[in-house]
């Protein structure tokens, strides 16, 4: 029975929806609960533009609890882009297609909506907020993001034990999280400060837009690991990149290569590998170009 319908899960316990595909199944089971399978994010025919010109030229995604997607391609084929749109940059303009977001219609949705709902962009250029304590910043955003989801305000003192907890995920220093939001930072304080604002928040749909850009090796690596602990069976990610390094270290499952506004090639982790050893041309001998 369940083979015959992908969006139907049968199960003798609550379970969080997995991909049918890549999922496997134990029988018998003992007592039947039905699921029906919702993706977190349908992309469908999205097409965008800025300042008149289009960018996005029909882009097609699907990602599931629990995923983590890989967005390659060269400069300016759309990736940021595409993370733009998602999180409600008024700048870009949708001219075109549809995007679900746990099956609610995100271009519907104010980008402070789609904050509160559960989508998290770390920038590539994190900027400075001189006067705005760190402190004051995250209490501001965790419980705007509680009210409304209609849960009462975190008191000081909880608040600043979640704080503890969350700062050793990135391993980032009490004395930076006491001054103003990145000021004075250095890149890689500020890109660990954006996981640690990730951390505070949960997202169930992270987006990290080229996070790893400007990282020496430490820094990735702690960052990475950030990233990596703060996984689960109902958080998705889309990692943006342009290096190896980043996707040895966190390891999407699906990686998609966007090229021209479009996604042109899908594949496993074993499409990046070809990417970092063989470039972007091969694709584009494929599209006859």
């Amino acid at each position: 029975m369940i083979g015959s319908c992908a969006n139907v899960i049968l199960t003798n316990r609550c379970i969080v929806p997995v991909n049918p595909l890549s999922h496997s199944f134990q029988f018998p089971v003992t007592s039947f609960e039905i699921y029906y399978y919702m993706s977190l994010l349908e992309i469908k025919n999205l097409h965008a533009s800025v300042g008149g010109k289009e960018i996005l030229r029909g882009i097609d995604l699907t990602i599931n609890p629990g995923e983590v997607h890989a967005v390659m391609g060269p400069n300016g084929a759309g990736k940021s882009t595409l993370s733009a749109i998602l999180t409600g940059n008024p700048q870009y303009e949708v001219t075109e297609g549809q995007i679900l977001y746990k099956g609610k219609d995100l271009l519907a949705m104010k980008p402070e909506q789609r904050a509160w709902e559960g989508i998290f962009l770390s920038f590539q250029y994190p900027v400075e907020i001189p006067g705005v304590s760190m402190v004051n910043f995250m209490r501001a955003a965790v419980n705007a993001q509680r009210e409304y989801r209609g849960e009462a305000p975190l008191s000081a003192t909880d608040f600043l034990k979640l704080m503890r907890e969350k700062r050793a995920v990135v391993q980032l220093d009490n004395k930076l999280a006491n001054r103003s939001v990145n000021e004075g930072f250095s890149g890689g304080e500020k890109k660990r400060n954006e996981i640690f604002q990730m951390a505070m928040l949960e997202p169930t749909l992270s987006i990290l837009d080229e996070t790893d850009s400007g990282l020496d090796v430490d820094a990735l690596r702690i960052v990475s690991d950030g990233v990596n602990r703060l996984k689960s069976a109902e958080r998705s990610s889309i990692v943006i990149t342009h290096y190896q390094k980043l996707l040895e270290y966190v390891q999407p499952q699906f990686v998609h290569i966007v090229y021209k506004g479009r996604i042109v090639k899908n594949g496993g982790p074993e499409l990046s590998d070809r990417i970092f050893a063989e470039g972007f041309d091969w694709i584009k001998q494929e599209l006859g170009e």
